[in-house]
């Protein structure tokens, strides 16, 4: 066995608290993730308004507070009175970001509806791509406003006389990027995302809203992109709106688990832009982030290929089977996460059904999680909860980029209603590690539960046996004066509870 990790935790030593909002989701008009992913008519387990209950018993198990929605790349070609009124009388286009036909058979009303049934809270995104300041004023208004104006009647003639009261919203998506219908320079977008911010606030002042940061963090634009952008926003604007996706599988366990590091750098680069922006404008107002589109994407051994010719409708396509070390880094980048809770308040994992996805359906048939699903699950149990400041000390390893990565991944939270500790520990080691956990001021301790994850091969998934990769209890873990002690098996997601009275 390798050297020990050392952590010490003090009930006093808190960061923030993670905010409910950091257990979000995504929904796009995109391959299979609306159409035979959450809706269905026709499935033995769609509702008549076909749902699939079986995938929001899923999401409720894997505690989505919030989603966002429509998109996505889709977002900056859609039109959304597409999307509203009678659906026989929806009109069926072409949807230019994915090459598909979109029926509009869901839309914003049946989203709406979802979302009330799945028990989350709707974020929506707006068009800045192809359309501007009146269009988006003009959803506003149809889910927000009242009534007794064109907007708002039309809701009402929809069959929906109570505002939807949509609190969040996103102004564009990706627009920094090539690949984006509309796509702008930072200039171009931070004056438009300003004036649309400002208009939006005229219906609707309590509303809170996101502007477009850099789509990644290995953009040439990044992070100029955003410190251009936040110059014209910074005073309209609650967060700013960050994505982040890694591959990279190919490259060996070692190294893919370490763009971890990138990703705790990119929350912390960001934030301080935030704040050069907050220095320059002399505000006394603190931007948060949003990491509204987050995950690992995984386009390499594992991935079903994509059969459908351009046009269809729905076609499956990025429909990635994730194994045990996409599941690890997933954890660690909600681990980082969770430590920025001071300046992260909002993440959305991307997607929520068959696209980087952690729940996957079969068309007509079962339903099934992705390793991915614990991490999220495990962590969103403890929403709320504070997240402590903890000294780690431990082994490392060469990542040949100039720094050493901690073998052991580790965070501490604690739940004052639920009167519990939470430890998650990640071990990116093939081999077994020792985990010692000091813990002080919280009383006397029993231990609660303590499951591990992990399985015989680090590119095991859940494809062909659906709980391959799943939690299991876990033996080798003690608690003494001295502290808690855990074996961490290798290569592993861990997760310890501990009560007082």
């Amino acid at each position: 066995m390798s050297d020990k990790t050392r952590a010490l935790v003090h009930k006093d030593f808190v960061i923030a608290r993670m905010d409910p909002h950091l257990f979000g989701s995504f929904i796009e008009h995109m391959g299979r993730t609306v159409y035979t992913g959450i809706y269905e008519p026709g499935h033995p387990a769609a509702d008549p308004a076909g749902r699939r209950l079986d995938v929001v018993d899923l999401v409720r198990e894997l505690g989505v507070t919030c989603v966002r929605y429509p998109g996505g790349n889709y977002v900056s070609g859609h039109d959304w009175r597409d999307s509203v009124g009678p659906v026989d009388q929806r009109p069926h286009r072409l949807e230019l970001a994915w090459r598909a036909i979109e029926t509009h058979e869901f839309g914003l009303p049946e989203f709406m509806e979802w979302a009330r049934l799945a028990n989350v809270e709707p974020i929506l995104a707006v068009n800045l791509g192809t359309a501007g300041i009146r269009e988006a004023v003009a959803l506003l208004e149809y889910c927000n406003f009242p009534g007794g104006t064109r907007e708002s009647d039309l809701r009402h003639a929809h069959g929906q006389a109570e505002p939807y009261g949509v609190n969040l919203w996103c102004l564009g998506n990706e627009m920094d990027g090539s690949w984006q219908i509309g796509h702008q320079g930072a200039k171009e977008y931070g004056h438009l995302a300003a004036e649309v911010a400002k208009a939006m606030r005229q219906v609707d002042p309590t509303i809170r809203l996101a502007s477009c940061g850099s789509s990644k963090s290995d953009m040439d634009s990044y992070p100029t992109w955003d410190l251009e952008t936040l110059r014209y926003t910074y005073p309209y604007v609650d967060y700013l709106a960050v994505h982040q996706y890694y591959g990279g599988q190919e490259l060996g366990t070692a190294t893919f688990l370490a763009q971890a590091h990138d990703f705790d750098n990119h929350l912390s680069t960001l934030a301080s832009v935030c704040d050069v922006v907050k220095a320059e404008q002399r505000s006394e107002k603190t931007l948060m982030l949003s990491i509204d589109e987050w995950g690992v994407w995984n386009f390499w051994n594992g991935t079903i290929p994509d059969t459908a010719e351009p046009w269809a409708v729905a076609p499956a396509l990025s429909e990635q089977i994730y194994s045990l070390q996409d599941a690890l880094l997933f954890g660690s980048m909600m681990l980082a996460m969770a430590r920025h809770s001071d300046r992260v308040r909002l993440a959305c994992q991307s997607l929520l059904t068959n696209i980087s996805a952690c729940i996957m359906t079969e068309p007509g048939g079962t339903v099934w999680v992705q390793p991915i699903f614990y991490p999220f699950a495990h962590l969103a149990a403890f929403s709320g909860a504070q997240v402590l400041r903890t000294p780690v000390c431990g082994p490392t390893y060469d990542t040949g980029a100039g720094f050493g990565m901690p073998v052991v991944d580790f965070l501490a939270v604690h739940h004052e209603q639920k009167r519990c500790v939470a430890v998650f520990a990640i071990n990116r080691s093939a081999d077994d590690q020792l985990l010692e956990v000091k813990l002080d001021g919280f009383g006397d301790l029993s231990i609660g539960s303590c499951t591990t994850m992990t399985a015989p091969d680090a590119l095991s998934t859940n494809r062909d046996d659906h709980s391959m990769v799943r939690p299991l209890l876990l033996d080798a873990t003690a608690l003494s004066t001295e502290g808690l002690s855990v074996t961490l098996p290798g290569l592993s997601w861990t997760t310890v509870t501990l009560g007082y009275a």
